[in-house]
């Protein structure tokens, strides 16, 4: 049987079903989607916090570790909900010790990982590592858990670690859902509570099958720090948004924000679009010298809430007349939230209908600007607003 914390019970076993309901672009229809949650009680939200590939890459130490959560507390991006310190590729030696156990690079992680656990948790925050399902990561320097998802998922725990980003490189060429799913049961059996992040890409489509294996799965390739690659992932992801919600979260890959390819308004848009789908907000820059804008842009709270929002309905695209998009989604308490996206290369007014946002014609709804941090008034039937190139708008609306 599943264990959860230690302790065999009924709920791991058993799969909870719940019909989430989103609005359809151009009516009133509604697409229900039968999930299967993966009981382990974690990821009731999206996760936030941070990773080390976007910006370092294999250039990582336990210093480097050390400072990021030290800095995640002192800007108060911590106290805004980024707990997760996650530790991405190139962590650990290229072989195994004589007993099968992975090994922290000696070089680079000599304390060892369960030092940095204890760092991390001293803080108030929650430790990440990284492993592959395959023979080798996907830089190649270390094994993979492929046939040691027993004895990996039971060292895990043993240092401590919260968070597991479990990769799909060197691979034998079987189905993911079949590899992914010893990881899961490993880490249901090893005793410690651990959020299991599957990352194969989507290339078997894992929204239609990991929520009850998993608490957030790739849906799209890597991403880079563009604005092609940016648009790109929110397109591929944007497909599978019924399939997301509570225990379960649909994962466009990390966020770019910060690190310098992009424009501040594009950054602004990346995090908008982020939140409102319910994508894991994992900071991928330094933020150790993080910049005042890319600091003010991840740190806003009213975004950030529409992120955490309870109901977890994925917000979607649900109007795309050119480069003029609106995208929504369902809040809590009768709210929606709208984006309001200009991807072409000129201003546009865009305009949001209530028809398309799955509201009565006569709702009449006081509108929150989230970017200005304003409330504008009210407004019945439609939205407009004039938007910036490569810019968007968001909004919360409040039914009166």
């Amino acid at each position: 049987m599943a264990r959860l914390g230690g302790e065999a019970t009924l709920t791991s076993r058993l799969l909870f079903f719940f019909l989430l309901s989103t609005a359809v672009m151009g009516g009133s229809k509604t697409v229900e989607t039968r999930r299967s949650v993966l009981g382990n009680g974690l990821g009731r939200t999206p996760p936030m916090g941070w990773n080390s590939w976007n910006h370092f890459h294999c250039n990582i130490n336990e210093r480097l570790i050390r400072e990021t959560a030290d800095a995640l507390v002192h800007t108060g991006l911590a106290g805004l909900g980024y707990r997760y310190v996650n530790i991405d590729d190139c962590w650990g030696e290229a072989n195994r010790d004589y007993q099968g156990n992975l090994v922290a690079k000696r070089s680079t992680f000599p304390s060892g990982i369960k030092s940095l656990a204890d760092y991390v948790h001293a803080k108030g925050l929650k430790l990440g590592i990284y492993s592959d399902a395959g023979s080798q990561t996907c830089s190649r320097t270390m094994p993979g858990s492929l046939g040691y998802e027993q004895h990996d998922a039971a060292t895990f725990a043993s240092w401590g670690v919260d968070y597991l980003k479990y990769d799909n490189c060197n691979n034998p060429g079987t189905r993911p859902r079949e590899r992914y799913a010893k990881m899961s049961y490993a880490l249901r059996n090893s005793g410690r509570n651990i959020f299991f992040s599957l990352c194969e890409w989507g290339v078997d489509n894992p929204a239609t099958w990991a929520s009850g294996m998993g608490n957030s799965w790739r849906t799209t390739g890597d991403i880079y720090d563009s604005w092609g690659s940016m648009t790109s992932r929110a397109d591929e992801n944007n497909r599978w948004a019924s399939y997301a919600g509570p225990g379960g979260w649909n994962d466009p890959d990390m966020l770019e924000v910060g690190n310098g390819g992009m424009s501040t308004e594009e950054y602004r848009s990346h995090f908008s679009i982020w939140a409102l789908v319910k994508a894991p907000l994992l900071i991928g820059c330094d933020v150790r010298t993080i910049s005042g804008d890319a600091l003010e842009i991840l740190s806003n709270s009213e975004v950030i809430a529409v992120n955490q929002d309870y109901l977890g309905v994925q917000g979607k695209k649900v109007f795309g007349g050119g480069s003029e998009e609106v995208w929504a989604g369902r809040l809590s308490g009768g709210k929606v939230a709208v984006v309001l996206w200009n991807r072409g290369s000129s201003r546009a007014t865009i305009t949001a209908r209530w028809s398309d946002i799955g509201l009565s014609s006569s709702t009449v709804v006081s509108v929150r600007d989230l970017w200005a941090r304003a409330t504008i008034g009210s407004v019945r039937g439609q939205l407009a607003a004039t938007v910036s190139p490569h810019a968007c708008k968001m909004y919360v609306l409040t039914p009166r």
